[in-house]
């Protein structure tokens, strides 16, 4: 790493509530996920309540929001969403560490691609400063890219989140490293128009090892790939793997 403080990890749950959502009822207990994970270390824990509630549902969020101090105080809860009024209300009754607002298109299996640039920076201001009004934290979902930043900036965030599906494809046929100088670029800029640089999609062991050294990274968030890997090993070696991962520790866990 370059130095400094490795990354924090927030581990996405809504890949458990898929599940259990899939046959009803109440198991696997999102709840019981967040206390595996708070054990195995993870400082983070992410959420993002869909309006079609298709995994993670309010109720969780509260529940989670209501755990969270009883297993560790220091643990943050990131919750993310478009910011629909429903949403917004919500964060404010919760309180979670961080908000990071995705935009959302209709019928889309997961978040496609980061804020359009050319949206009004007003249309998301407002949100913005609602959230730090209730003294949250607030990201923004962006595309490497130096006018994405730029509008995240205006718009008042704190962070950018940086979405790296882009990385990660380049990284499976051959190319991350010239992908990670660019993402180290966007990086940078963020850091010099004052935002925090947090980054999520895709993300897994393997391109984690790159990607965990770019510069100014204060957070990754990882949900489908830690909790496919959990079915293997379960979920607390997963999210044992990807904190020695990113403390640039060896691989010895994976086997």
């Amino acid at each position: 790493m370059t130095g400094g403080s490795p990354p924090k990890l927030s581990v996405n749950l809504n890949k458990i509530a898929t599940l259990r959502n899939s046959r009803g009822g109440a198991v696997p207990s999102v709840t019981e996920a967040l206390g595996v994970c708070v054990s195995a270390g993870a400082p983070g824990i992410t959420l993002h309540p869909r309006a079609d509630a298709r995994h993670i549902t309010f109720p969780d969020v509260r529940a989670v929001a209501a755990a969270l101090p009883s297993l560790d105080s220091g643990v943050e809860l990131n919750i993310e969403g478009d910011p629909r009024p429903d949403l917004l209300a919500l964060a404010e009754e919760v309180r979670p560490a961080q908000f990071t607002l995705v935009p959302v298109r209709p019928g889309e299996i997961t978040s496609q691609a980061g804020w359009d640039p050319s949206t009004p920076a007003a249309e998301l201001r407002e949100a913005v400063r609602r959230l730090q009004g209730a003294g949250i934290r607030v990201s923004i979902f962006v595309s490497p890219e130096p006018a994405a930043l730029r509008w995240a900036a205006s718009a008042g965030g704190d962070r950018v989140e940086l979405y790296t599906e882009p990385y990660a494809r380049a990284f499976h046929e051959g190319t991350g490293r010239a992908s990670f100088d660019q993402y180290a670029a966007m990086a940078r800029l963020a850091h010099e128009l004052g935002l925090g640089v947090n980054a999520g999609h895709d993300l897994d062991l393997d391109n984690l090892q790159l990607f965990r050294d770019l510069p100014h990274l204060d957070e990754v968030s990882i949900g489908h790939a830690l909790i496919s890997r959990a079915l293997y090993v379960g979920l607390e070696r997963a999210v044992r793997e990807y904190l020695a991962v990113l403390s640039g520790e060896a691989r010895t866990l994976v086997l």
